[in-house]
C-alpha cells in the first residue's frame, strides 16, 4: 500500500514518531494501549509512526506479535497517518518473513535497518536491502543508517548503487555527519529524514523532509511548529522551538533509552496506565522518572 499522505519531496510524512509497543503488567503486548498511544500521537501532531522499530523493541517481540501491533495501529490511524513496519533484523530470512507479513497487513511503508552486530560487507547490505525489496511487492523503503547500534555504515557508494532501486524513498539518517548528508541530499534522490533529535534543526535546515523521532511521544505538536517554521524560511522561530525542547529531549534522550523513558513519559501524560519494558531494558527508575516528569512541567506539556 502507499501512504495516504505521501508526497514526492515527503514520501513518509513530515513528522514520524518511533512508536514505544505498550506491555501489560504480565508483559504482554496491550493492543488496546496501542492504539490509544497511536491515536494520541496523531491527534497531537504526528503524521507517521513506526512500529516495531528501536523504540518499539523490536528485538525482543516476536514476530506474530508485531503483525497484530501493525494490524492494530492501521486500525487506529492508518487513514490519518502514514504506517511503517520496521522489519530489520540480523537475519535476511527473518527480515523477508516480517517484510512479507506488514505487506500482507497493510503496511504503507517499510522500515529498514541496517543488518546489527554481525558487521556484514557493502555487498552484503545491498544483497539484504534487495532480498526486501523482492519480497515487498513495490511497497516504499526507508532505509534507517545508525552505524552506533549496527557497526556499520551504508557507504555512499552503496547509497549510489541503490539508487537504481526505485522503491527506496528515504533514508533515516543517525550517523550524526550532517556533512555527509548534506552530499547525500544534493547527491542521490533519496528523501532525507532526521534519526536523531538532538540536531533534528540542524537536519531541517539542511533539506531534511522532516523527522523519525522519539521525542514526538512528548513534543509532536512542536515538532510539527519547527518542520513548518523552517519550511517557511524562519529560522528565528524555528530556533525558539527547538530551544523549547531542549530540557525535553534532554530527560527524554540523555538519560536512559529511548523506549524506557519515553513510556515513563506517557505514563506521566496519563497516557499509558504501565511504563513496562521487556529485559534486558528496565523502567526507568524513579530519580529519572523525577527529570522527566520536571521537564514536562517546565516545558507545559499535558497542560
Amino acid at each position: 500500500m502507499s501512504s495516504p499522505l505521501a508526497s514526492a519531496a515527503a514520501p513518509f510524512g513530515r513528522v514520524i514518531t518511533a512508536m514505544v509497543t505498550p506491555f501489560t503488567p504480565t508483559g504482554e503486548i496491550d493492543l488496546a494501549a496501542a492504539a490509544k498511544v497511536a491515536k494520541y500521537l496523531v491527534d497531537s501532531g504526528s503524521d507517521g509512526l513506526v512500529v516495531s522499530g528501536t523504540t518499539g523493541e523490536s528485538p525482543t517481540t516476536t514476530g506474530e506479535e508485531d503483525g497484530r501491533l501493525l494490524a492494530t495501529v492501521l486500525e487506529a490511524v492508518g487513514d490519518r497517518a502514514t504506517i511503517i513496519a520496521g522489519i530489520g533484523t540480523n537475519d535476511t530470512r527473518h527480515t523477508v518473513e516480517l517484510t512479507k507479513q506488514a505487506v500482507r497487513i497493510g503496511a504503507h511503508g517499510l522500515l529498514l535497518v541496517t543488518p546489527y552486530y554481525n558487521k556484514p560487507p557493502q555487498s552484503g547490505i545491498i544483497a539484504n536491502i534487495d532480498a526486501v525489496i523482492a519480497a515487498a511487492d513495490n511497497t516504499p523503503v526507508m532505509l534507517y543508517d545508525i552505524p552506533g547500534r549496527t557497526g556499520i555504515e551504508i557507504a555512499e557508494a552503496t547509497y549510489a548503487e541503490l539508487e537504481s532501486r526505485p522503491t527506496i524513498l528515504a533514508i533515516k539518517d543517525a550517523t550524526g555527519d550532517l556533512a555527509r548528508g548534506a552530499r547525500l541530499r544534493a547527491n542521490t534522490r533519496f528523501a532525507l529524514y532526521s534519526g536523531d533529535d538532538v540536531i533534528n534543526l540542524p537536519w531541517l535546515a539542511l533539506g531534511a523532509a522532516g523527522v523519525v523521532s522519539v521525542l514526538g511521544h512528548v513534543a509532536s505538536d512542536r515538532l510539527k511548529a519547527m518542520v513548518e517554521a523552517v519550511d517557511a524560511g524562519d529560522l528565528a522561530t524555528a530556533r525558539r522551538i527547538d530551544d523549547s525542547m531542549l530540557s525535553l529531549a534532554a530527560a527524554v534522550m540523555g538519560q536512559t533509552q529511548g523506549a524506557i523513558a519515553s513510556k515513563a513519559a506517557l505514563v506521566a501524560l496519563g497516557v499509558l496506565e504501565h511504563d513496562g519494558v521487556r529485559l534486558p531494558l528496565t523502567p526507568a527508575t524513579p530519580e529519572q522518572t523525577q527529570v522527566i516528569r520536571e521537564a514536562l512541567t517546565e516545558a507545559g506539556v499535558g497542560r
